[in-house]
């Protein structure tokens, strides 16, 4: 993955001020003109690469038709308190926005009261919840990067304000997305008998071992296996974790997570017509074509059901893990 695929999180004073500073050849790269009313894209947290590279597709100006004319045209930075990297990375990614003709802001009040629909990008899992009811009270329609929260109770939580305020919201990895997995829900190899997925699985001491990083390879296993895991195993070491899913049905499904060697991301799918091998992760855009058919209809691609069952299956691996590796019986809010 490139650099835009780093994730971290941070939590700082809010950043005031306006503005935007576009000078030289950069000015030929960016929209300038106003966005139509219903299409203003507001940015919560600054603490990761993925609010710079929406930004970017959605503000050039050649973008394409498949963006809806949607434009970036505020930001509000605050993130993580405590997690030094990505307070570090913040600065930096206000700066690169500004260039794009995004208006820094103070607050989330202030985001709201300029945009029409909002990307939570705050990579701090555990500010999701606080974050996102006061966009739920403003009825925007709003995207939740992964991790939607860093526990299952956040994510119930947060599924449960979005219905009290009728508000259209979903969660996602862009990994879900990866090349060759759409083809496979559409029966390419028939009935899915199983699978074994793998990505990094970064630890985070703030949040739950694979709600962090290992989030990425386990909502690919989801988006090819479904809902109706039902038991879950995890083998930890300093380098490896192993989890092993059960379904209702009988399958069994995998997530490997490494945390040494060379990153990367894929997986193996076993089905009726045959097995395929996937590996070809072609950046965030194909997640952000799905972000604003969804801001555009109010129809998420994900259903709750399923993020909260990605969120109980990495529960689930953490009790596991703590029982030394016994089964677990999957438990959803």
């Amino acid at each position: 993955m490139n650099n835009y695929n780093r994730r971290n999180f941070l939590r700082m004073s809010a950043i005031a001020g306006a503005g935007l500073s576009i000078s030289g050849s950069m000015s030929s790269l960016y929209a300038k003109s106003a966005p139509l009313a219903g299409k203003r894209v507001g940015i919560i947290g600054l603490d990761t690469s993925h609010a710079v590279a929406f930004t970017k597709t959605l503000n050039a100006t050649d973008a394409a038709a498949v963006y809806g004319g949607y434009k970036v045209v505020a930001a509000y930075p605050k993130g993580s308190n405590d997690i030094v990297s990505s307070v570090e990375r913040i600065p930096g990614y206000i700066e690169d926005v500004k260039k794009m003709g995004v208006e820094i802001v103070s607050s989330i009040a202030d985001l709201l009261k300029k945009v029409d629909v909002v990307l939570l990008e705050t990579n701090d899992g555990r500010l999701h919840l606080e974050q996102a009811l006061q966009v739920f009270k403003a009825g925007k329609p709003v995207f939740i990067d992964k991790p939607v929260a860093a526990s299952l109770a956040d994510a119930s939580a947060i599924f449960a304000a979005a219905k009290q305020y009728k508000t259209p919201v979903f969660s996602s990895s862009s990994l879900r997305y990866m090349t060759g997995i759409s083809d496979i829900g559409q029966g390419k190899i028939g009935k899915i008998l199983g699978a074994e997925t793998f990505s990094p699985a970064k630890l985070e001491k703030t949040h739950p071992d694979l709600f962090w990083y290992g989030i990425h390879g386990v909502e690919m296993l989801f988006a090819i296996m479904g809902t109706g895991c039902k038991t879950v195993t995890r083998i930890h070491t300093n380098d490896t974790d192993v989890v092993v899913g059960v379904w209702n049905d009988g399958r069994v499904g995998s997530f490997r997570g490494t945390r040494s060697g060379k990153n990367d991301y894929g997986a193996r799918v076993f089905g009726e017509k045959g097995n395929v091998t996937l590996g070809e992760f072609n950046g965030y855009n194909p997640l952000l074509v799905q972000i604003i058919k969804f801001f555009e209809t109010g129809v998420a691609p994900v259903k709750p059901e399923e993020t909260l069952e990605i969120a109980a299956f990495i529960e689930a691996a953490d009790e596991s893990k703590a029982k030394g590796g016994a089964p677990v019986n999957m438990k959803i809010i």
